[in-house]
């Protein structure tokens, strides 16, 4: 039976699942890596061979010479896929012949973008994310196997996971987070796809064949749109300035506040999570203030320390031994 690996924000995005992704395909032997969701509002910074890349829809499995998909889950821009590609091979980075696009996925139009740029309610990235899945769900969007640039890259999904007797080991690379899922987050500050391990399962997958469910979150939270998110208070301007919280894809300020203990409870118990990263506790290191929120208090601790052990046993009595919890800082390769 195959097997999946799949990797889910348990925020609002931004909190380093590119970053664990890469890790994990040059540890372990995957044979694919699919995006299950979103498109080119995701931004995804890594580190490879000593460089910084940010992909946007191309899974990270590039970079290890695995093959790559981008799901039906996801919708595409045929013109800023071009665009990444050529970007990725001018800095030595094969793309071709190991990216390929599911025939089912559907695509961003100029109409769409278009569409999308006068958006002052939600604040989204301008990309036309939203009006292309609203015209999938209409029934009247259009799929990658009728846009002609994108015919070298196309694959059958189903022939590719179910028509072959081998075992295959996938990882699941999402975008976006948990409190941005259509269903799940804080709508309607919401994105237009399924941000959960769910969503991943979408893209063809047996629920039996999942092995490992990686929850990635920041030992804060940023948000990048339009609501109110970060109180009035200037510590999270240092913490800002500190982690260089600034869209992957956007360039825009995200707006920062402290860990929410009860949205990554919710996010562990719906998206069946196994495995646990925190990010970026180095922030809050050199901020020198460690505090999360619970049941609406804020909850401060004296160190890092003591910020850990209170992390890890919630995470215990969720299910979540201390051995599949890592706290990362970002020189971390996870």
């Amino acid at each position: 039976m195959n097997q999946l690996d799949i990797i889910v924000d348990l925020q609002y995005g931004d909190s380093g699942k590119g970053k664990v992704a890469h890790f994990l395909c040059r540890t372990k032997k995957y044979t694919h890596v699919i995006r299950y969701n979103g498109g080119g509002n995701a931004g995804h910074t890594i580190f490879h061979n000593g460089k910084k890349f940010v992909t946007h829809q191309i899974p990270v499995g590039v970079f290890y010479g695995v093959k790559s998909i981008i799901g039906n889950g996801c919708v595409v821009d045929p013109e800023s896929l071009a665009k990444e590609i050529r970007d990725l091979e001018s800095n030595s980075i094969k793309v071709k012949g190991l990216l390929f696009v599911a025939r089912n996925a559907h695509t961003v139009s100029a109409s769409h973008k278009k569409e999308d740029g006068t958006d002052k309610k939600i604040g989204t990235t301008k990309q036309g994310i939203g009006p292309a899945y609203r015209d999938k769900y209409a029934r009247i969007g259009k799929r990658a196997a009728d846009v002609k640039t994108l015919k070298p890259y196309l694959i059958d999904l189903y022939e590719e996971f179910h028509g072959s007797k081998k075992n295959l080991t996938i990882l699941a690379e999402g975008a976006q987070g948990f409190g941005l899922d259509i269903d799940w987050g804080d709508y309607p500050f919401v994105t237009s796809s399924h941000c959960t391990s769910a969503g991943a399962l979408l893209n063809g997958f047996a629920p039996q064949s999942v092995r490992h469910v990686w929850g990635i979150a920041k030992a804060y939270e940023t948000y990048v749109g339009l609501k109110n998110f970060e109180p009035n208070d200037k510590i999270f301007e240092k913490i800002r300035e500190v982690g260089e919280e600034y869209g992957a894809t956007t360039g825009r300020k995200r707006q920062c506040n402290w860990m929410n203990i009860d949205l990554i409870e919710h996010a562990i118990k719906i998206n069946g999570i196994t495995h646990l990263v925190i990010s970026k506790i180095d922030v809050l290191n050199q901020v020198g203030v460690w505090k999360v929120i619970q049941n609406g208090k804020v909850v401060s601790f004296k160190k890092p320390a003591d910020m850990k052990s209170y992390i890890t046993k919630l995470l215990a009595r969720l299910g979540i031994p201390a051995k599949n919890v890592y706290f990362s800082e970002r020189k971390d390769r996870i």
